[in-house]
């Protein structure tokens, strides 16, 4: 019989394989530099992810990310299991190379998260309507296109596509139309290319959340004093008395993206405390 202590280690790693949702998979995550991008991709090493490629538009944040990701990994992951894309995903030649320097890399694509977004707030009558561009081409274009580009690959190994909505899709909100416009239609896109892709075993779904403490809107938008009263009122809009945090998010993008889920494609998932169940009172 084996000494104590080496019964204690056979359970404990054997607790721990059963935690990983993941083996080999090779992931893209797009946005990955800051914010819930981030914590999704370091999610992913700490469940097992095999390779990951990591974009967005900032290299430093995103050679953090990195560092970040092999650090949770457990040893799993090496600096040559993570490569990096730099660029703007409006433009179709910075898409075309972070699916090129996957397969590339690794050969192969197994899920593809497409969490890269923005957001732009106003009343209709005074924003430009650049802004609504903008935001369609980060926000709705930019999963079209990678999706497209993946499709192939994804058929090859039976994978998934999770992306990133918002409760902003599910909900009017005053001086945000063209936001809420945006991830509305994620929200469809989501639904439509499930039923599409169903049939060669790709799963599709959403992660919707509510407000969750980011720096997405500090950027530009507002300042941290402004930003601070929002989270505090965002104790009384979410029924779970309190705002999220990115690691909400990503856990439940980890999940969908995973085999676990393997019966759930075309599911839009509200990571919100409950905050799309709320009336103006």
């Amino acid at each position: 019989m084996a000494p104590f202590h080496s019964q204690l280690r056979i359970l404990f790693i054997a607790h721990f394989k059963m935690m990983l949702l993941f083996t080999n998979e090779v992931a893209i995550v797009t946005g990955a530099s800051s914010g819930i991008g981030a914590e999704v991709a370091s999610k992913l090493a700490e469940l097992g992810i095999g390779k990951l490629c990591l974009t967005g538009r900032q290299l430093d944040s995103l050679n953090q990310t990195k560092q970040s990701c092999i650090s949770k990994s457990n040893g799993k992951l090496t600096e040559d299991d993570i490569t990096n894309v730099i660029g703007n995903l409006s433009d179709e030649a910075t898409c075309k190379k972070i699916v090129d320097k996957t397969i590339e890399s690794f050969g192969q694509v197994d899920i593809l998260i497409n969490n890269a977004g923005m957001i732009k707030l106003g009343p209709l009558e005074s924003c430009p309507i650049e802004d609504f561009d903008q935001l369609m081409n980060v926000n709705v274009r930019s999963m079209l296109v990678l999706s497209k580009l993946c499709i192939p690959h994804l058929r090859k190994t039976k994978g998934s596509i999770v992306n990133m909505g918002s409760v902003y899709g599910m909900q009017p909100f005053a001086d945000a139309g063209y936001h809420c416009m945006s991830k509305a239609a994620v929200h469809m896109f989501t639904q439509c290319l499930a039923l599409e892709l169903a049939v060669d075993g790709i799963r599709v779904n959403c992660v919707n959340p509510g407000l969750i403490r980011t720096n997405i809107l500090t950027r530009e938008l507002m300042t941290d004093q402004e930003f601070d009263k929002l989270l505090e009122d965002g104790k009384r809009q979410h029924p779970l008395g309190r705002s999220g945090e990115p690691e909400d998010v990503a856990k439940a993008v980890a999940f969908l993206a995973s085999k676990k889920a393997s019966f759930i494609t075309g599911n839009i998932t509200p990571v919100d405390g409950g905050r799309n169940l709320m009336c103006p009172r």
